[in-house]
């Protein structure tokens, strides 16, 4: 028989989104925190859809290192409500064991019998054919691969090696603190389950990241999984599922102008068709436009916007074609005439720095379409 587990991980429960605008009629920060919440109860179904015994959450299962007790009880709660599912929690970067010491403590205490923290470097029986060899971040800031604890951890004869870590691969700083890409063989393990960075990656055969079950970011295009692992017999190569765990969709699509180009026409054969309500949108213009081509995406994006979850328009790499007859559009004369004269000087000044220039030219823009929805 298989041994079978889900592996993921950065649930980041307790998040609160501050760098969500809040919506003037909705409540999406208080979705997306619910949306973190509620990833447990997916990804226990998960595990009995798989017949999965285990789920292994490799780091950062809470946001902070102080979630507040309410965070806690409802967490543990969830994991709790299944006793076939044994929850095998790693503390990571965010939830290091230094600094949510309390936290651990808490989990200890109060955890249901399910729910398995594991904070010491040492091999932990999961069942008879399986040992789990667990690498738990003391710090937030570390110099060394956490998983080097790896190669001297013993295991029985016969029994699978599964390795439970939080950290990068790659390290950019050359700090030395980065995860031997090739830790499974000189551990001899045979599956690496691995947190720390949100989307998913494989590394090797036996080295994976499951990424978070609910994205967080505009950065992996898809949305959150988990991996449902089953491993044959040491050494055999594990087979890997992954179940799609995400609510929301965080996603980016560009929209490319050129002069003349029907701007809204354009924002519209982009714009997703359904399940709006639980998709954050990003949209990145870029080209040329004019400024009634720029205000009609600005009017376009406005009637959108309200049926997403969140929605950006990002107009820093969109160039504006200024033409004088569009300041007749504005006025003729008199103080509106003046001040989209000094707005238009600044944007094609020399003079100015590109930052200066890209102010000027948005707020000429924005008095543009000011002014014609005035008239409209």
């Amino acid at each position: 028989m298989s041994f079978r587990f889900i592996h993921s991980s950065d649930l980041h429960i307790g998040r609160r989104f501050a760098n969500i605008p809040e919506a003037a009629d909705g409540n999406i920060r208080g979705r997306l925190m619910e949306a973190r919440h509620g990833a447990l109860s997916r990804l226990a179904q998960a595990a009995r859809d798989h017949g999965a015994a285990h789920v292994l959450l490799a780091g950062d299962t809470f946001d902070t290192a102080t979630p507040s007790p309410g965070v806690i009880r409802h967490a543990l709660a969830t994991m709790g409500e299944d006793p076939a599912i044994t929850w095998w929690i790693l503390p990571g970067n965010h939830d290091n064991l230094r600094d949510a010491e309390p936290l651990w403590d808490t989990i200890r205490a109060d955890a249901p019998a399910n729910i398995r923290a594991v904070t010491i470097a040492a091999p932990l029986k999961m069942d008879e054919t399986a040992v789990l060899l667990p690498c738990p971040v003391a710090f937030r800031a570390s110099a060394s691969d956490p998983t080097e604890p790896l190669a001297t951890l013993p295991s029985g004869d016969g029994q699978l090696r599964i390795a439970l870590a939080h950290g990068g691969v790659t390290d950019f700083t050359e700090s030395g603190a980065a995860i031997a890409p090739d830790r499974d063989r000189s551990a001899r393990l045979d599956y690496l389950a691995l947190g720390d960075w949100h989307g998913r990656r494989a590394i090797s055969d036996r080295v994976h990241y499951s990424g978070t079950p609910e994205q967080d970011r505009f950065k992996h295009g898809a949305r959150g999984v988990c991996l449902a692992v089953a491993i044959d017999a040491p050494g055999a190569t594990p087979r890997i599922e992954e179940v799609e765990t995400g609510q929301f969709h965080w996603d980016t699509r560009a929209v490319p102008l050129t002069s003349g180009q029907d701007a809204a026409e354009a924002l519209a054969a982009v714009l997703p068709g359904a399940a709006r309500r639980d998709i954050l949108l990003r949209i990145e213009a870029s080209g040329w436009a004019g400024l009634p081509a720029r205000a009609a995406l600005q009017e376009a994006a406005a009637r959108a916007a309200p049926d997403f979850a969140h929605f950006e328009l990002l107009t820093a790499q969109l160039g504006t074609l200024y033409d004088t007859t569009d300041l007749d559009d504005i006025d003729t004369g008199g103080a509106l005439r003046i001040a989209a004269e000094t707005l238009l000087n600044d944007a094609e000044s020399d003079d100015l720095s590109q930052d200066d220039r890209q102010v000027a030219g948005d707020a000429l823009a924005r008095l543009y379409a000011y002014v014609r929805g005035g008239m409209e």
